[in-house]
């Protein structure tokens, strides 16, 4: 979601048009596909991470537009919630002392960030889930003050038509409604990028999602929503009902929700794309001067803003990305699994493990999921997100 979203913005309520050139900008992805347009291997990775602000008292603090100031640089970007930002590190290839190279770059900038952040009597905190948030500091007033958020949060409760529920059981059991996105706020993950060629597309796609309810199990850090404990991982089932666009007939008639695991393996990145334009409305119909079909065919590289943007909206565990550098177009998985934190040297073990083993399934000579029903799966990933190291996998 780093597009530039304006409120106001053109097209927003033209969703025919929208859904029309979605389809163009599929029809343009399979030919790039085809005709294998895309980059060579670099055998690239790319780390985010989101980030809590919380007081020296260890509670919520609503000001990450004053501590991006203090910042001031572009590796910190802001997040949904006021109590929320980012950090991007710059892509790097995967291969001899990257992970330490990691560490101390994740260090620097992180200490760095918790210094000018103490200025205002803030610190950066890394976690799944703050434990000390209550109800009360995920309403839409601590929205981050940024369009794109604004109008999501608008599309999203207009596309429900009523508040949204929040349901969880656990080692106890947490009941409540929201009139806004914002509980969504309260998750912080890391997100782990790999920048793969179309044809190794497919495998590392399904090996991320055979292994993420592993990751899971052994990354799990958030037990604690709203003073109750919950799962030993309680982000998937908050994000899935915070975002949940599906009133109780829409989900009792089977409406596939926009925080996903999947429900099948793939043999190509066109099948994720597809299926977004297939199964999910568009929340934020907003289109680009840009004829992609023009562009491809005088031998330009389209950006596929709106198919990107879609893409943005559909909140896969394992999500498909296409995005433009340096004129080339390229092709990424990112995966979602993991919390926050809660050390450095907790998100460096836990990137080690992801590379590691989604490379080793992705290029297993019998791959995992050939024997593997996706059902298990799925099933496997609710079970480690319920139980933690604990939990018993199919």
């Amino acid at each position: 979601m780093g597009e530039k979203v304006e409120a106001g913005g053109s097209g927003l309520s033209d969703r025919q048009k929208y859904r029309r050139k979605l389809q163009q900008c599929l029809a343009v992805l399979g030919r790039l596909l085809a005709e294998e347009g895309f980059d060579r291997p670099k055998n690239l990775m790319g780390l985010e991470i989101e980030l809590n602000l919380a007081g020296s008292d260890g509670m919520p603090r609503m000001m990450n537009a004053e501590v991006l100031k203090r910042i001031a640089s572009g590796d910190f970007q802001t997040e949904l919630g006021m109590f929320n930002m980012e950090v991007n590190v710059a892509p790097h290839r995967l291969g001899g002392r990257v992970l330490d190279q990691l560490a101390e770059e994740l260090r620097t900038g992180l200490g760095y960030a918790h210094r000018k952040a103490s200025e205002v009597d803030a610190g950066i905190v890394m976690i799944g889930i703050l434990p000390t948030l209550t109800r009360h500091d995920v309403v839409s007033a601590n929205l981050s003050d940024v369009d794109r958020y604004t109008l999501l949060n608008e599309q999203m409760l207009a596309a429900r038509g009523e508040d949204f529920t929040l349901d969880i059981e656990g080692v106890e059991r947490l009941t409540c409604t929201s009139s806004s996105i914002t509980p969504e706020a309260a998750c912080t993950s890391v997100q782990l990028h790999l920048q793969v060629t179309p044809d190794r597309f497919a495998d590392v796609w399904n090996a991320a999602q055979a292994m993420a309810s592993v990751q899971v199990a052994l990354g799990a850090n958030a037990p604690f929503l709203f003073g109750r404990e919950l799962w030993r991982e309680s982000r998937p089932p908050l994000f899935e009902q915070a975002t949940d666009t599906r009133p109780p007939e829409l989900k009792a008639q089977g409406v596939r929700p926009r925080t996903w695991f999947g429900e099948r393996w793939i043999e190509s990145a066109y099948d994720l794309f597809e299926e977004n334009l297939r199964y999910f409305p568009p929340l934020l119909p907003i289109c680009d001067d840009e004829d992609p079909l023009r562009v491809l065919d005088s031998g330009g590289v389209p950006e596929l803003q709106e198919l990107a943007l879609h893409n943005g909206t559909v909140y896969r565990w394992n999500r498909p990305v296409y995005e433009v550098a340096d004129g080339v177009p390229h092709l990424r998985v990112e995966n979602r699994v993991l919390p926050a934190g809660p050390t450095v040297t907790d998100v460096i073990a836990n990137t080690a493990f992801y590379y590691g083993l989604v490379r080793a399934l992705a290029e297993d000579a019998r791959p995992v999921w050939t024997r593997l029903p996706f059902a298990d799966a799925a099933a496997n990933f609710d079970l480690a997100c319920r139980h933690g190291i604990d939990a018993e996998l199919r």
